[in-house]
């Protein structure tokens, strides 16, 4: 069973918990609900089957598994969830506060640690900082109130004190989105300065010289702060001056990139080559360059970052890195029910970029 609610901000995703006997009010009147005895009696089975089934179904075998969920099923029972905290002390829940819903970035991500936690039979609490820090230590404080078991955090760009508080509170927690084994809490992410530093390879072996950046805004995002490190780390190099990047911070929006590139334009001279700090800001610079009449990759090259389902099709296709948001939310929901659970201490888990190439980068204007 599944339904979506909004607690404090806070989007609640419930999947079935463990059965216990449980009244239900309707319309002021008191009735008895089907009880976890009734489903026993008409499945012809014990409560501890019932039990089993509802939460352990790989431990029956399927001829009576069915036969119990016929019986669920026909009498309506709802297994009760508090019962459930209460036995084990654990609410099987956990939160993800996540920079912004506004794109795609986070969804791939999100929905496959989202199913792994289901089959472990946990709860996932999604909430939106959108990017402010003082949003995120208030919901941080919210999710550990209604008693999340564990968090999922996005970078590691937060004053100490949280992760202070988080200590305190015993609650596990992990970052996603970025990988750093040097630092506290364990992370299950990729290097953004070395993916990143990997396609400034690529553009400066292209023959470009003249390189711009449109970045999401660094002031508390490891992760643009990171990419724009890479590129210049590539620069420095390759023998180039890392102090003439051209440099413009931005949200990421598409409209945000379009105006940002539209400025880069209007330098004289024009770099040859606009590398992004994601997709969605990329996606801009390629629609206000067609607004403004010049052709990508033949007068100016455009690169993306995270190859998200925009990178394939709009045009030209971008060139990009390659973030495999899947096995990174896999791989993160695995770890931080380890966690949750006590067989792991945390550990941190690099997740392999790949370079991308389309047709949004070619050689600058003039190259021989």
């Amino acid at each position: 069973m599944q339904a979506l609610t909004l607690v404090d901000g806070i989007s609640a995703v419930l999947w079935y918990d463990e059965g216990q006997d449980t009244d239900r009010h309707d319309m002021g009147k008191t009735r008895s609900a089907p009880t976890l005895n009734d489903v026993a009696k008409a499945a012809g089975v014990s409560t501890a089957t019932v039990s089993r089934c509802l939460n352990s179904p790989d431990r029956v075998i399927e001829a009576t598994r069915q036969r119990v969920l016929q019986a669920v099923e026909s009498l309506g029972y709802t297994p009760n969830f508090a019962a459930r905290v209460m036995a084990a002390k654990r609410s099987y829940t956990i939160g993800a506060i996540i920079p912004t819903m506004d794109n795609a970035i986070f969804a791939r991500g999100l929905q496959e640690f989202q199913d792994q936690l289901r089959e472990s039979g946990y709860t996932l609490l999604v909430s939106s900082s959108a990017y402010d820090p003082e949003v995120e230590r208030e919901q941080i404080r919210t999710l550990v109130a209604r008693g999340a078991d564990g968090l999922l955090l996005i970078g590691h760009a937060r004053d100490a004190d949280i992760y202070a508080y988080l200590e305190r509170h015993q609650i596990p927690s992990l970052v996603a989105w970025s990988y750093d084994p040097h630092m506290h809490p364990p992370s299950v992410g990729f290097g953004n300065a070395a993916a990143m530093g990997e396609l400034a390879q690529r553009v400066i072996s292209a023959g470009h010289r003249r390189i711009a950046m449109i970045s999401g805004i660094t002031q508390g995002n490891d992760r643009a702060q990171a990419r724009v490190e890479g590129v210049r780390q590539a620069m420095t190099e390759n023998g180039l001056n890392a102090d003439e990047l051209t440099l413009c911070e931005t949200t990421y929006e598409i409209d945000k990139g379009a105006e940002a590139f539209g400025k880069l334009m209007a330098r004289s001279p024009r770099p040859t080559v606009v590398m992004c700090g994601n997709d969605v800001l990329a996606a801009g610079a390629l629609r206000e360059a067609q607004r403004l009449g010049i052709s990508v990759p033949d007068q100016v090259s455009v690169t993306g970052f995270d190859d998200i389902e925009l990178a394939e099709i709009v045009t030209p296709a971008l060139t990009t890195v390659h973030v495999p948001h899947r096995e990174m939310g896999r791989k993160a929901a695995r770890e931080l029910i380890a966690m949750v659970e006590g067989t792991s201490e945390g550990r941190s888990i690099c997740i392999d970029t790949r370079l991308v190439d389309r047709c949004s980068l070619a050689e600058p204007p003039g190259a021989q």
